[in-house]
């Protein structure tokens, strides 16, 4: 990634992910968490369904492959990630939730083994789970006792084990729906989940929120420039730069979080969310080692986004996953 626009396209979707966590923070103040991740989608569904509609491209599901994927999409990946991390958030910093979250691309390697038939896992695999998990628990516990940081940390955690879900699990079908509507109806399906998880979890609504200033500046931020706008950058940055460059943002994201965090929200930075954050790094490099070393010398000749499939390969959201050796993943999660 040497070209000037592509750094600076990486910057922007740093600074919108990372900033995000910020928002969260502000908006949950005032705001129900569930209720306050349903509005984040209906701002988000209201722009995708404009450019749909904009765009004039095909918009009705046409197959039962569609509506798996928009199911799929909606629920797991959208839906049920948003309400595991914004109840998670509620119980810890901004800073921590970001670093939790970067603990997906350690995780997805292992359902995708089971998913995916993958045969076989190399020992750095291994090492590498077990030392991002290390990293987590540290910050777990971070606090020496087992209140709500830990709670916090584990419905997080929980947010990226069922957005890695849901990711894998779109390899089982092919639909034919465009990326841009494929995502608007997630878009809405992730919405009318979190708005019916919310009525029946604490029985909230629209109607009974009391709207601040902050809270709704939070709000517009999160549904239009972090999720909208956050996702047109990851998929442009996907097609110029590929998957491999484009995956650290999951570790970019997480240090703008912790700044922005400590500047504005006068959060601290602990040696402990340090140390972990640099467990969970260790842990994707171990996960990584021999696929990103592949792609390191395919990248040559070829862009690691439009390289081929070989033999016994497959691509999940871009990603390149080997079904005889071992995985590469590069799940961007955009919180």
């Amino acid at each position: 990634m040497t070209n000037t626009e592509d750094v600076l396209l990486f910057g922007a979707l740093a600074f919108v992910w990372g900033t995000a966590f910020t928002a969260i923070e502000i908006g949950l103040e005032t705001l129900p968490p569930l209720l306050f991740a349903a509005a984040r989608l209906d701002i988000a569904a209201f722009i995708f369904i404009g450019a749909v509609l904009l765009s004039r491209i095909e918009w009705l599901p046409r197959t039962k492959a569609d509506v798996a994927l928009i199911l799929s999409n909606g629920i797991l990946v959208i839906g049920a990630h948003f309400a595991f991390s914004f109840i998670g958030q509620s119980h810890v910093t901004s800073g921590v939730a970001a670093i939790v979250l970067s603990f997906t691309p350690i995780i997805t390697p292992v359902i995708a083994i089971r998913l995916l038939a993958t045969e076989r896992v190399y020992g750095t695999d291994v090492i590498g789970l077990c030392t991002g998990l290390a990293g987590v628990i540290a910050i777990a516990t971070a606090g020496g006792s087992f209140d709500g940081q830990l709670i916090g940390v584990a419905l997080i955690l929980a947010s990226a084990v069922v957005f890695a879900l849901g990711s894998v699990l779109t390899e089982r079908w092919t639909g034919v729906l465009p990326t841009m509507s494929l995502h608007a109806w997630s878009m809405i399906t992730g919405a009318v989940f979190l708005h019916a998880t919310a009525a029946v979890y604490s029985g909230a609504s629209l109607r009974h929120v009391t709207w601040t200033p902050s809270a709704v500046a939070a709000l517009v931020y999160l549904g239009v420039f972090a999720t909208a706008g956050g996702f047109l950058l990851y998929f442009t940055l996907l097609t110029r730069i590929g998957a491999t460059n484009v995956s650290l943002i999951n570790y970019a994201s997480p240090v703008v979080a912790t700044i922005f965090g400590a500047t504005l929200l006068g959060e601290e930075i602990t040696a402990a969310t340090v140390a972990g954050f640099a467990l969970i790094v260790v842990g994707f490099a171990l996960c990584n080692i021999r696929p990103l070393w592949r792609l390191t010398r395919s990248t040559r000749k070829t862009p690691a986004g439009d390289r081929s499939l070989g033999r016994d390969e497959v691509r999940v959201h871009g990603n390149v996953y080997s079904t005889t050796t071992d995985l590469q993943t590069h799940l961007q999660l955009g919180d």
